[in-house]
């Protein structure tokens, strides 16, 4: 990805973070009567967070082994890079284990956990992604624990039953909510809103208001309502490996 999905965990637990590296295609979602942009900060349907992936892989390596795993073995691409966090990137992109391996070929029942962190460019693949789907229903099949960031929820969608209903039907969920989508140039292109989805799937949203920190945790399943949630929904997933012991 330039979207970074992160997927399990495997004993110390070791896990794997999958990201991904298309840029993404923006199509069309619902269109919001009386919406308009607002707000300095635009949303880039693009890439993989840096400050998401950032405090995800070092949350997470203090407890896991760590394995990033992108559709075809791409390279991720980081978007929101800024002072604060662009050394961390430069020497990340240095390690052997920044190299991905392919989503394709993950075998979901080798890992423990799952973290998908903020990847405004979910919904070019991951949301549609048969690999992904196929572990996501793994993970849903033997409760294992979850973790899924801002944008990167929208990953989520692409794990459906055989009827076409979505594995996670009857969960609560946040992510990233209409006003904040709302924000991103291509809002009216979407070619998918997760909230809308969550809500036409039989699952319960919520959100709080723009930017702000919301995780919801439902079971096994973690999701934080952007970037800024990243953090304590990391922690939850933490929380939830360490009660599986």
């Amino acid at each position: 990805m330039s979207q970074c999905d992160q997927i399990g965990a495997l004993p110390r637990a070791e896990r794997v973070t999958t990201c991904r590296e298309a840029p993404a295609t923006t199509t069309r979602g619902p269109s919001r009567a009386g919406m308009r942009p607002s707000g300095p900060s635009c949303v880039r349907l693009t890439g993989v967070s840096a400050p998401s992936f950032l405090h995800c892989f070092t949350l997470a390596s203090a407890a896991f082994n760590l394995q990033v795993a992108t559709p075809g073995g791409k390279t991720m691409d980081f978007v929101d890079v800024n002072e604060s966090n662009a050394r961390w990137v430069q020497d990340f992109r240095l390690k052997a284990y920044a190299s991905p391996a392919k989503l394709e070929s993950i075998d979901g029942a080798r890992y423990h956990a799952l973290l998908i962190p903020s990847c405004p460019g979910a919904l070019a693949d991951l949301a549609s992604s048969g690999s992904l789907a196929r572990i996501l229903q793994h993970f849903r099949s033997e409760s294992k624990p979850i973790c899924a960031v801002g944008h990167g929820v929208a990953a989520l969608c692409c794990a459906t039953n055989e009827d076409r209903s979505w594995v996670f039907q009857g969960y609560s969920v946040t992510g990233p909510s209409v006003y904040e989508l709302v924000r991103a140039p291509g809002f009216a292109r979407l070619s998918l809103v997760v909230e809308d989805f969550v809500k036409d799937a039989g699952a319960c949203f919520s959100a709080s208001e723009p930017d702000a920190v919301h995780v919801v945790l439902d079971r096994h399943l973690v999701t934080g309502q952007n970037a800024s949630s990243t953090v304590p929904a990391v922690q939850n997933l933490l929380f939830l490996c360490g009660s599986r012991k």
